[in-house]
Protein backbone atom coordinates (compact mmCIF):
# COMPACT_ATOMS: atom_id res chain seq x y z
CA UNK A 1 0.00 0.00 0.00
CA UNK A 2 1.38 3.38 -1.03
CA UNK A 3 1.71 5.89 1.82
CA UNK A 4 -0.98 8.56 1.43
CA UNK A 5 1.67 11.31 1.86
CA UNK A 6 3.31 10.06 -1.35
CA UNK A 7 -0.04 10.05 -3.15
CA UNK A 8 -0.75 13.62 -1.99
CA UNK A 9 2.63 14.77 -3.32
CA UNK A 10 1.99 13.08 -6.69
CA UNK A 11 -1.44 14.69 -7.01
CA UNK A 12 -0.09 18.20 -6.24
CA UNK A 13 2.16 18.13 -9.31
CA UNK A 14 1.67 17.53 -13.03
CA UNK A 15 5.15 17.38 -14.63
CA UNK A 16 7.68 14.61 -14.17
CA UNK A 17 11.19 14.15 -15.50
CA UNK A 18 11.56 10.90 -17.41
CA UNK A 19 15.02 9.35 -17.76
CA UNK A 20 15.63 6.83 -20.54
CA UNK A 21 18.68 5.32 -22.23
CA UNK A 22 19.51 4.70 -25.87
CA UNK A 23 21.05 1.59 -27.45
CA UNK A 24 24.51 2.71 -26.31
CA UNK A 25 23.42 3.26 -22.71
CA UNK A 26 23.51 7.04 -23.13
CA UNK A 27 21.02 8.65 -20.73
CA UNK A 28 18.43 11.19 -21.81
CA UNK A 29 15.78 13.13 -19.89
CA UNK A 30 12.48 14.64 -20.95
CA UNK A 31 9.87 16.57 -18.99
CA UNK A 32 6.37 15.17 -19.44
CA UNK A 33 2.91 16.07 -18.22
CA UNK A 34 1.48 13.12 -16.31
CA UNK A 35 -1.74 11.79 -14.89
CA UNK A 36 -1.69 9.45 -11.92
CA UNK A 37 -3.96 6.41 -11.68
CA UNK A 38 -4.15 5.82 -7.93
CA UNK A 39 -6.24 2.67 -8.27
CA UNK A 40 -3.54 0.97 -10.36
CA UNK A 41 -0.60 2.96 -8.91
CA UNK A 42 0.80 4.08 -12.24
CA UNK A 43 1.67 7.20 -14.16
CA UNK A 44 0.37 7.99 -17.63
CA UNK A 45 2.35 10.12 -20.06
CA UNK A 46 2.11 10.78 -23.77
CA UNK A 47 5.08 10.54 -26.09
CA UNK A 48 5.24 9.72 -29.76
CA UNK A 49 7.86 7.21 -30.90
CA UNK A 50 9.31 9.89 -33.20
CA UNK A 51 10.79 11.56 -30.10
CA UNK A 52 14.07 10.37 -28.63
CA UNK A 53 12.52 9.35 -25.32
CA UNK A 54 9.60 7.69 -27.15
CA UNK A 55 12.00 5.52 -29.15
CA UNK A 56 13.92 4.74 -25.97
CA UNK A 57 10.71 3.71 -24.14
CA UNK A 58 9.81 1.33 -26.94
CA UNK A 59 13.25 -0.31 -27.05
CA UNK A 60 14.23 -0.21 -23.36
CA UNK A 61 11.24 0.06 -21.02
CA UNK A 62 13.21 0.33 -17.73
CA UNK A 63 13.11 4.02 -16.78
CA UNK A 64 13.58 6.42 -13.89
CA UNK A 65 11.29 9.32 -12.97
CA UNK A 66 11.61 12.36 -10.77
CA UNK A 67 9.01 14.80 -9.48
CA UNK A 68 10.22 17.73 -7.37
CA UNK A 69 9.00 20.77 -5.54
CA UNK A 70 11.26 23.61 -6.54
CA UNK A 71 12.26 25.63 -3.49
CA UNK A 72 15.28 27.31 -1.95
CA UNK A 73 14.00 26.67 1.57
CA UNK A 74 15.79 23.57 2.89
CA UNK A 75 13.00 22.76 5.34
CA UNK A 76 10.46 22.55 2.49
CA UNK A 77 12.42 20.29 0.09
CA UNK A 78 10.30 17.47 -1.28
CA UNK A 79 10.93 15.17 -4.18
CA UNK A 80 10.20 11.74 -5.60
CA UNK A 81 12.62 9.36 -7.24
CA UNK A 82 10.97 6.44 -9.01
CA UNK A 83 12.17 3.32 -10.81
CA UNK A 84 9.55 2.08 -13.27
CA UNK A 85 8.78 -0.03 -16.30
CA UNK A 86 7.05 1.47 -19.33
CA UNK A 87 4.38 -0.16 -21.45
CA UNK A 88 1.85 1.06 -23.99
CA UNK A 89 -1.20 2.78 -22.57
CA UNK A 90 -4.65 1.22 -22.50
CA UNK A 91 -8.21 2.60 -22.49
CA UNK A 92 -8.10 3.23 -18.74
CA UNK A 93 -4.86 5.16 -19.19
CA UNK A 94 -6.48 7.28 -21.89
CA UNK A 95 -9.46 8.08 -19.66
CA UNK A 96 -7.15 8.96 -16.76
CA UNK A 97 -5.01 11.25 -18.91
CA UNK A 98 -7.98 13.04 -20.49
CA UNK A 99 -9.62 13.50 -17.10
CA UNK A 100 -6.46 15.31 -15.91
CA UNK A 101 -5.89 17.17 -19.20
CA UNK A 102 -9.28 17.57 -20.95
CA UNK A 103 -7.77 19.50 -23.89
CA UNK A 104 -5.88 16.30 -24.84
CA UNK A 105 -9.15 14.66 -25.91
CA UNK A 106 -8.85 16.23 -29.38
CA UNK A 107 -5.18 15.35 -29.86
CA UNK A 108 -3.72 12.14 -31.22
CA UNK A 109 -2.21 10.52 -28.13
CA UNK A 110 0.56 7.96 -27.94
CA UNK A 111 0.13 6.96 -24.31
CA UNK A 112 2.54 5.16 -22.04
CA UNK A 113 1.97 3.61 -18.64
CA UNK A 114 4.89 3.96 -16.24
CA UNK A 115 4.52 1.23 -13.64
CA UNK A 116 6.54 1.97 -10.47
CA UNK A 117 8.74 -0.70 -8.92
CA UNK A 118 10.19 1.62 -6.26
CA UNK A 119 9.16 5.06 -5.06
CA UNK A 120 11.19 7.17 -2.64
CA UNK A 121 9.85 10.45 -1.29
CA UNK A 122 12.36 12.75 0.38
CA UNK A 123 10.33 15.15 2.53
CA UNK A 124 12.13 17.64 4.73
CA UNK A 125 8.78 18.89 6.10
CA UNK A 126 8.74 15.60 8.08
CA UNK A 127 12.31 16.17 9.34
CA UNK A 128 15.62 16.84 7.66
CA UNK A 129 16.35 14.10 5.10
CA UNK A 130 13.23 12.09 6.03
CA UNK A 131 12.43 9.48 3.40
CA UNK A 132 9.35 7.36 2.75
CA UNK A 133 10.06 4.33 0.56
CA UNK A 134 7.62 2.05 -1.23
CA UNK A 135 8.69 -1.13 -3.00
CA UNK A 136 6.54 -3.21 -5.35
CA UNK A 137 5.82 -6.72 -4.13
CA UNK A 138 5.93 -8.11 -7.68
Amino acid sequence: MLDERIVKFIKRHHVLTLATTDEHGTPYVANCFYAYDKERNLFVVTSDTTTRHGRDLEARPRVALSIVLETRIVGRIEGLQICATAERGDDKARSCYIKRFPYAAVAPLSLWILRPEMIKLTDNTLGFGKKLIWQSEE
